[in-house]
């Protein structure tokens, strides 16, 4: 039986839950929304229905599945458009499987869960950005693209001579003896402190 503390605990713990989903709802950005939103619609060629939710809209997992196959087609064999959470849920998951396949990091995945119980749609917009930086890196694909070019790597190599040379090299940031000093510097009347006195 719950004592009166107890509820109150419960209590607590459900309002810091909604403060969480707050939060998480707060870093929601209606411009990228909108930005993912249209670079989906370009690439499929449809339009998000009228009148439904963002989140609403790519919930079934209908067209982020349709959007990987028109990035490489064949990635997703069989979109299911119809039955329960069950067929939902397997939608999202071979989206999910499509977006390792095409070279998405893992670690920017959305869960199935963020989408399906509306907890993280933050997190489904970056996932969406990342397929967009990913298409960067797909010489096949010729656009649109979505989010800025990743930034490629650029290996330099160096002789031992030229690392030798650079440790002598005293950078600037290590500071300068130079310039503006504070010798010599006198504000004010000179204050004479005589002991003994």
């Amino acid at each position: 039986m719950l004592q009166p503390s107890d509820t109150r605990q419960v209590s607590l713990a459900l309002r810091s839950g909604d403060i969480v989903t707050n939060e998480v709802a707060g870093k929601r950005e209606a411009s990228q929304e909108a930005e993912a939103q249209q670079w989906i619609e370009t690439i499929v060629g449809e339009r998000f229905q009228p009148g439904v939710s963002y989140e609403d809209a790519l919930r079934d997992g209908v067209l982020l599945c349709k959007l990987m196959n028109k990035l490489q087609p064949g990635l997703i064999t069989k979109i299911n458009t119809s039955g329960g959470d069950y067929k939902l849920m397997d939608n999202l998951n071979q989206f999910q499987k499509a977006c390792i396949k095409y070279g998405v990091p893992d670690v920017d995945l959305f869960q199935a869960v963020d989408l399906m119980e509306r907890k993280n749609i933050a997190q489904v917009t970056n996932t969406i950005f990342a397929i967009g930086r990913t298409t960067y890196k797909h010489p096949e694909w010729r656009g649109p693209w979505l989010g800025p070019k990743p930034a490629e790597e650029n290996k330099r190599s160096f002789t031992e001579e030229q690392l030798r040379a650079g440790e002598t090299l005293i950078g600037l940031q290590a500071g300068t003896n130079k310039g503006a000093t504070q010798a010599g510097q006198n504000f004010g009347a000179t204050r004479k402190i005589l002991l003994g006195k």
